[in-house]
């Protein structure tokens, strides 16, 4: 009796420091300054998300404090002061850096590009995750980046008069960002880059004409719909929008295995879940913006042949870059392969 209760308690005692094995690792705080307000739905969201189930997935040995935009970091200073250790972590976007690394944009918003399914698998399937982390080598960024959320597409602009021909864009100035504000400029408007929270302000001031910022839940939020009465729509410069994590790499290299381990699962969890939570919510969005008077318009076909045509010439520019020209490269041979499947597997839209 007493070798048999020797025994299971030797194995219970095995069992606990096999479950509790992360708790010896040391712990770790991560001070994330955030980009995007957490009031905002699937785009702030995520993030907080993330804090709130860090801890008990790590085994208590990663906790997370969030910061609002600029609180801590100015939203555009995030990748500089994760990479010089000021903050050992930060949520944004990666299309936030594509002054500094053009190359960066590919890895926010594509124009014309994949929807949020083939993004996700360039990303973690094809060679997107390696060329995403390979940018931020060769730059000289000291930072482990985890894609850890994703949106479908956004609206493609509010304005405050019908846009139906490439004449009326002219001479408008319009908050635009990433690519496809390199898109616009060519077609004569004037793009300026302004964090949501001062766009209402903007509009409402006459500042800018019109402006893009994100899905309709979100752009309720912000009160568009009080001021301008056009919402464009398909979203041709972001069909899907990803987020980064963004940690320091001297504390990455910090952690244990299975800290690392439950960060990136957690971050794979956050995709998930972001793209469900903002594709649950834009359809009753755009139903209250009509009933608020909003006109749900989409381009009409000579507008979308001009953007995607004046697209092609960014890419042509762009491509001057030589990391931009090689993660394009792979994103459209990755692109090519994966048409058979997107032209044969899915019914059309109606």
């Amino acid at each position: 009796m007493k070798k048999a209760m020797s025994t299971s308690i030797k194995a219970v005692a095995l069992a606990t420091l096999c479950f509790s094995g992360s708790a010896l690792a040391d712990k770790v705080l991560l001070k994330t300054p955030i980009a995007f307000g957490t009031h905002l739905p699937a785009l702030g969201t995520p993030i907080k998300w993330v804090s709130e189930r860090v801890q008990p997935i790590s085994g208590n040995t990663i906790k997370m404090k969030v910061y609002e935009p600029g609180k801590l970091v100015a939203p555009l200073e995030i990748l500089d002061a994760v990479s010089s250790g000021k903050v050992n972590s930060g949520y944004a976007t990666a299309g936030y850096w594509q002054g500094k690394m053009p190359a960066a944009a590919l890895f926010s918003a594509v124009p014309f590009g994949p929807e949020a399914p083939e993004y996700m698998a360039w990303m973690f399937y094809g060679n997107g995750l390696k060329l995403y982390q390979g940018m931020y080598d060769e730059a000289g960024y000291n930072v482990k980046v985890l894609p850890c959320a994703i949106i479908s597409p956004e609206t493609s602009g509010w304005f405050k008069k019908p846009i139906d021909k490439p004449e009326d864009l002219k001479g408008l100035t319009m908050r635009f960002f990433g690519l496809g504000g390199q898109v616009m400029e060519k077609l004569g408007v004037g793009t300026v880059q302004l964090p949501g929270g001062e766009i209402f302000g903007a509009l409402e001031k006459g500042a800018i004409d019109a402006s893009e910022f994100s899905q309709p839940a979100i752009d309720q939020r912000l009160g568009f719909h009080k001021i301008v009465k056009y919402n464009y729509f398909p979203g041709w410069h972001q069909q899907a929008t990803m987020f980064e994590l963004l940690i320091n790499k001297d504390t990455w290299n910090g952690m244990e295995k299975d800290q690392q381990a439950a960060l990136e699962t957690l971050c794979l969890a956050s995709m998930t879940n972001s793209i469900a939570e903002g594709e649950a919510m834009q359809f009753e969005a755009m139903q209250k913006a009509q009933e608020q008077g909003v006109e749900l318009r989409y381009w009409n076909e000579e507008m979308l042949n001009l953007f995607e045509s004046t697209w092609l010439e960014v890419v042509e520019e762009q491509k001057k870059d030589p990391y931009f020209a090689k993660v394009w490269a792979d994103m459209s041979d990755f692109r090519k392969n994966y048409q058979i499947w997107e032209s044969k597997g899915f019914l059309p839209r109606g």
